[in-house]
């Protein structure tokens, strides 16, 4: 093939090619969130599926009502939903103290599960106290590693400085892309933070995108204020009069 064919060719694949990516890039989204439903649901039914120990104690529920291992697992996931709405009623009613203190002198007291449930109720009621916690109270910020080196967009939970070693610190969770609701929790120095000036609807915005979303420009001005001074209801003490 001579090198006049060879670019006459290439010409006229250059745009069923960039017509293929604008459809595959519209697809991605969908493809991404099928693929993360998906996970879920695989993961859903690896531990309460008919299959898991779990779905076995749902299939026994039911079993006294249908032949049908399907069926019986079916029937017994409805009887135990149903069977919580009570346990809920009775929990927010005077029952709640009695309830904790059967449960304090049985299960509590058995060696190995007694253990199991205590860290069990531990970590349920953090999320319990985290549910009262609207995300969107989270500040946005920017992190510069190094102080002007790798630029990540995190969220800071706390405007509060965390001092070590003599040195102030802000805890920042860093999301991951494209599921922002995983991530890491960070101590990075202080003067490493800047406010980014964006909403969290924004910032997850970004992060489901992989970056195809670009986060708006940094001002200087921006990037030289309090971070403390930027969460809602926070003041930066800037415009404080000074102390008598």
């Amino acid at each position: 093939m001579s090198s006049s064919m060879f670019a006459k060719f290439k010409t006229r694949l250059r745009p069923i090619i960039t017509t293929w990516l604008a459809g595959a890039i519209a697809l991605l989204p969908l493809f991404v969130t099928v693929t993360i439903i998906g996970w879920l649901v695989g993961l859903l039914n690896q531990f309460i599926g008919p299959d898991s120990v779990i779905g076995q104690l749902f299939g026994a529920l039911g079993q006294p009502f249908v032949s049908n291992p399907k069926l019986a697992y079916f029937l017994g996931t409805v009887l135990l939903l149903i069977g919580i709405y009570p346990l809920g009623v009775a929990v927010q009613s005077r029952l709640k103290r009695p309830l904790a203190q059967l449960i304090n002198l049985t299960l509590r007291r058995i060696p190995l599960i007694g253990s199991l449930y205590n860290l069990a109720d531990r970590f349920v009621r953090v999320l319990d106290q985290n549910q009262d916690r609207d995300i969107g109270t989270m500040s946005p910020v920017w992190c510069f590693f190094g102080g002007d080196g790798v630029a990540v967009l995190a969220l800071m939970p706390n405007p509060e400085p965390v001092n070590l070693d003599g040195r102030d610190y802000y805890a920042v969770l860093v999301p991951t892309a494209p599921v922002p609701i995983g991530g890491g929790l960070l101590y990075v120095p202080a003067e490493w933070v800047r406010p980014a000036n964006i909403g969290v609807d924004k910032l997850t915005s970004i992060y489901v995108s992989m970056g195809m979303s670009p986060p708006p420009p940094l001002r200087s001005g921006d990037a030289s204020r309090d971070v403390a001074g930027d969460v809602p209801g926070e003041s930066s003490g800037k415009d404080d009069p000074p102390m008598r």
